[in-house]
């Protein structure tokens, strides 16, 4: 198969285009042929050397695909090749996603929403996995007032559309472009609800846009000097969700003064924990609000087709904050 290998932790240029074996496949796992693979925030920061890169076990990085089987082992139930899926590979995978092919156990795979071409239905999986477990864990109420950072990226406005397709529309966030608030009017948020994050003050707006009501959760999706001021808009025994675990020394003082309740948000828990099955079974549960048509599928970018010049730009992109809303992909053709 042909991969893009990453040579050594650094900047883009350690991205190579390489021939490697065709991964082999368990009894309980299926044999992908990746048609399109999506890419968040952790490639590039595992790729620097961060905290993150302890979960590769692979020179190939990605952790999303859209594809098709191509074999099934003996003990997979539900899936057939010529089957079309979607999976959030994570680091379980044979490798990373950055490749043509993969091996991955069935369980944490579900079939493609049939509406959806491959080149959207891979920005589902991770984002949408991540935006699920948030809200799935916050349980918040119609009547509570919620503060996001980050929310024009691909966790935030997957998050955004699940809270209002149950109910849940007092929400604020901030944003640092025309382009990503533009985005975030776009699934329905009221300009009024949109902070630049660029201008002093940022608490002291935020409250004032909030009719000087302090928050019943602030979910960080961002981290850095902004996870501070989602802590300073909390009000007391509040919750506070950490999607990044990016946030600062004061940020976790805020919090603790003000006795918050924080989840941290982790999808690569359930895979160290062995729980291979969540994976699928939420996936599934996804999949049917977007083929219902409760939510709408992710806004993407295709930057371009399978090349370790198409993954450069896409991680200079992520790193320079310019996907504006949008998932950015790579397709294999």
């Amino acid at each position: 198969m042909q991969a893009i290998v990453l040579h050594g932790f650094g900047d883009v240029h350690q991205f190579h285009q390489a021939e490697l074996p065709t991964p082999s496949f368990g009894e309980a796992e299926l044999l992908i042929a990746i048609k399109a693979a999506a890419f968040n925030p952790i490639d590039y920061q595992m790729r620097q050397g961060r905290r993150e890169s302890e979960h590769m076990h692979s020179p190939v990085l990605g952790r999303e695909l859209a594809g098709i089987v191509v074999a099934a082992g003996a003990q997979t139930q539900g899936f057939a090749p010529g089957d079309e899926v979607i999976a959030a590979a994570g680091s379980k995978g044979s490798n990373g996603t950055y490749a043509t092919h993969i091996a991955l156990d069935y369980r944490m795979v579900a079939h493609r929403p049939p509406t959806l071409p491959f080149s959207t239905a891979t920005a589902i999986p991770a984002a949408g996995l991540t935006a699920w477990q948030t809200f799935r864990r916050m349980q918040p109420k119609p009547e509570d007032l919620l503060f996001l950072t980050g929310a024009a990226g691909a966790v935030g406005s997957f998050l955004i559309k699940l809270l209002k397709a149950h109910g849940i529309h007092q929400l604020f966030t901030t944003a640092g472009s025309e382009q990503s608030k533009a985005a975030l009017e776009a699934i329905g948020l009221p300009p009024a609800h949109i902070l630049d994050y660029r201008q002093p003050g940022l608490t002291q707006r935020v409250l004032q846009a909030s009719g000087q009501r302090y928050f019943d959760w602030a979910i960080d999706i961002a981290g850095g000097s902004i996870s501070e001021t989602a802590a300073e808009v909390l009000g007391l025994n509040k919750g506070y969700a950490d999607i990044t675990f990016l946030g600062t020394p004061r940020t976790r003082e805020l919090l603790f003064d003000k006795g918050a309740h924080i989840l941290n948000i982790s999808n690569y828990a359930y895979a160290v924990a062995g729980r291979t099955a969540w994976y699928g079974e939420n996936l599934r549960e996804l999949t049917t609000l977007l083929n219902d048509g409760a939510i709408a599928p992710p806004a993407v970018q295709v930057v371009g087709s399978f090349s370790a010049d198409t993954v450069k730009k896409a991680h200079t992109m992520m790193e320079n904050n310019q996907t504006y809303g949008r998932k950015l992909v790579m397709t294999m053709d």
